[in-house]
């Protein structure tokens, strides 16, 4: 497994790059992200049945489309974005859940105690949602990658996702709504430590190198940044 960390909070970078990864590497890669706010919707689905327009552009939150599907999710510098990449071996499943394992084993090492939900999600014991996930299969390499809500402004993801256009005739897939919290938010109630997001998300970092028995992270080389060439927003 290599693990990767970006130095950039730039969603555009981040998406592209995740793209990059997939197409044009054939190793086993866990990269993981933080991004500046912004909306990403899935590739199936409609951007004016799943967002508020009108208050992102008021906010100046931009809204990609991803190369996966599932549903429309919103990011801040409070969530953490993981995306495990792999290629496929014959007779196993590309859609079970076991790519989810270090996530919530890593967890349960910070006192986090998470189910895996039916869409691949993951659940606090209370019934609330702190993570997403969906998945890209290509004839040789599988992408699965998710969000995970520590900090995030929650105002801003529901403000974000009240899209005004509802009900409109279309064949694009429709995300399932669900009640959220954040992680820092359990930590608190359950009178665990709750570091700040940087903290939280540098301990997730350490463990995942414990996990998986690395020196270090790695680093994209700078010819791997030229050919990364960003998205441009979706609206």
């Amino acid at each position: 497994m290599t693990l990767i960390c970006s130095n950039s909070h730039d969603a555009s970078f981040n998406l592209a790059t995740e793209e990059y990864l997939f197409s044009k590497r054939t190793d086993e890669i866990l990269f993981l992200y933080v991004n500046e706010p912004c909306v990403v919707v899935g590739r199936n689905q409609d951007v004016l049945s799943e967002v508020n327009v009108d208050f992102c552009t008021t906010h100046k939150i931009p809204v990609f489309k991803r190369m996966s599907g599932g549903g429309t999710v919103y990011h801040d510098k409070g969530n953490l974005n993981y995306c495990f990449i792999s290629n496929r071996i014959q007779g196993e499943s590309p859609l079970d859940t076991a790519f989810l394992q270090p996530i919530v084993h890593v967890l349960a090492d910070l006192q986090v105690e998470v189910l895996i939900g039916k869409r691949k999600d993951l659940w606090l014991p209370g019934g609330h949602k702190i993570s997403g996930t969906a998945s890209h299969v290509g004839k040789m390499r599988i992408l699965h990658h998710g969000t995970l809500l520590y900090d995030a402004d929650l105002e801003n993801l529901e403000n974000s996702l009240a899209a005004k256009l509802t009900g409109i005739p279309s064949r694009a897939i429709a995300s399932v709504p669900s009640p959220v919290k954040n992680i820092r938010s359990y930590l608190s109630e359950n009178d665990h430590y709750a570091p700040d997001a940087d903290s939280f998300f540098e301990l997730i970092l350490q463990k995942l190198i414990s996990l998986y028995c690395l020196d270090d992270v790695s680093r994209l080389s700078s010819e791997e940044i030229s050919g990364i060439k960003p998205l441009s927003p979706a609206f």
